[in-house]
């Protein structure tokens, strides 16, 4: 009986150690980290896919029709302007050269016999010893040799530029590709990518070629009549290109050409900027990423994105009140600029606002211990980390 009264007693005793231990804990106040909102002045960006061109890109084609003979340069290599690239068989130009100068002779043979049959018939004419008919006909025959003489070199000219298509020479200094022709392969005169030898790009400069949607377009037209019909300051948009490993190439680019229409199907309008690549870190058809900065925000209310939690299209943060509690805060959202994400409306200048991380598990009313999560919004907005 005693026995079973020590037990109880101890029983009620562990009872209220566990209850006044449970309560302990209920009271222990989580920690959330947070920051005060930022005030900055900051650049807004707008980002496009690109693809790249060389500033020529220069299709090889032939223009006779023939086995092809000699290859003269480095696939993937660099070739000057003139250099010789093929050759193709020249018999069947060769022997219509020879043809042409055949003829040419034919025709200074009659040139000759019409002139000397001038000289004899003008003299005779003039003294009326032969009709004027006669001094006519040898005028028409000696003019229609001259003809036939001028017809004969346009031939044997005509034929000497086709010979020298059997020789295919680089148009521009650049950068060559792989032959889609060997020695030995038949080629004919074509137009179009499937008729192409090869082709040469200069990529001293690189063309990006980009598009941007109807709305993009009128945001950049309202913007540049704001600013008195100019781009920027200086009529250029700082530009950057995204390699796509995530690096930022070095040189800054600019505008070059706007297409004329929008695409109907698509709705986009198609933009072509230039890049200085004297380095050739590009090369035609890679894709980028093409950055433009298209304005630029006074005083703009920034937060660290991860202090926002999305819900469909409600955006929420938390914000710390001064007894150390949280409060729900609906906010309406800017652009996403580095680890920052700017708030149009819903907060202000020196608000404490708190990291989304752990709120799930915070009761509403509960008090928290604040951490001070040491932002750097300056260091945050630099997009090119």
């Amino acid at each position: 009986m005693i026995k079973l009264k020590y037990f109880l007693a101890l029983f009620f005793l562990c009872g209220l150690y566990s209850c006044s231990n449970i309560e302990n804990k209920q009271k222990v106040s989580p920690d959330v980290y947070f920051t005060e909102v930022g005030v900055r002045t900051v650049p807004v960006f707008q980002t496009f896919v690109g693809q790249t061109y060389g500033l020529s890109d220069i299709a090889i084609q032939s223009r006779v029709e023939g086995w092809i003979t000699g290859i003269y340069f480095k696939e993937g290599s660099f070739v000057k302007k003139g250099d010789l690239l093929y050759t193709i068989d020249d018999l069947p130009t060769q022997t219509k050269i020879d043809a042409a100068k055949a003829s040419l002779a034919e025709a200074n043979i009659n040139l000759v016999r019409a002139k000397s049959d001038y000289d004899r018939v003008k003299p005779l004419a003039d003294m009326n010893a032969l009709s004027k008919r006669d001094l006519d006909n040898a005028v028409a025959s000696y003019d229609a040799a001259k003809s036939e003489v001028e017809i004969a070199k346009a031939v044997l000219k005509n034929n000497q530029i086709e010979h020298g298509y059997t020789r295919i020479v680089s148009p521009i200094t650049g950068l060559i590709g792989m032959s889609k022709v060997q020695i030995g392969d038949y080629v004919s005169r074509g137009i179009g990518a499937s008729q192409a030898l090869n082709t040469v790009s200069e990529i001293d400069q690189i063309r990006v070629r980009f598009s941007i949607t109807e709305n993009d377009y009128l945001t950049f037209r309202r913007a540049i009549i704001a600013n008195g019909g100019k781009l920027s300051s200086d009529n250029e948009l700082p530009m950057t290109l995204i390699l796509t490993d995530g690096t930022i190439y070095p040189e800054q680019g600019r505008f070059d050409i706007i297409d004329r229409e929008i695409n109907a199907t698509t709705g986009a309008l198609l933009i072509q900027a230039i890049f200085e690549n004297k380095e050739r870190i590009l090369r035609p058809g890679q894709f980028v990423k093409v950055r433009i900065q298209t304005e630029i925000l006074d005083n703009a209310i920034i937060v660290p994105q991860s202090t926002v939690n999305q819900m469909q299209n409600i955006y929420q943060v938390f914000v710390l009140n001064p007894k150390n509690k949280l409060e729900a805060r609906i906010v309406e959202v800017g652009d996403r600029i580095g680890k920052n994400w700017v708030i149009k409306s819903g907060l202000k200048q020196g608000e404490k606002i708190v990291n989304v991380g752990n709120i799930a598990v915070i009761k509403g009313d509960a008090v928290v211990r604040p951490i001070d999560m040491k932002w750097n919004y300056d260091d945050a907005l630099n997009t090119e980390k």
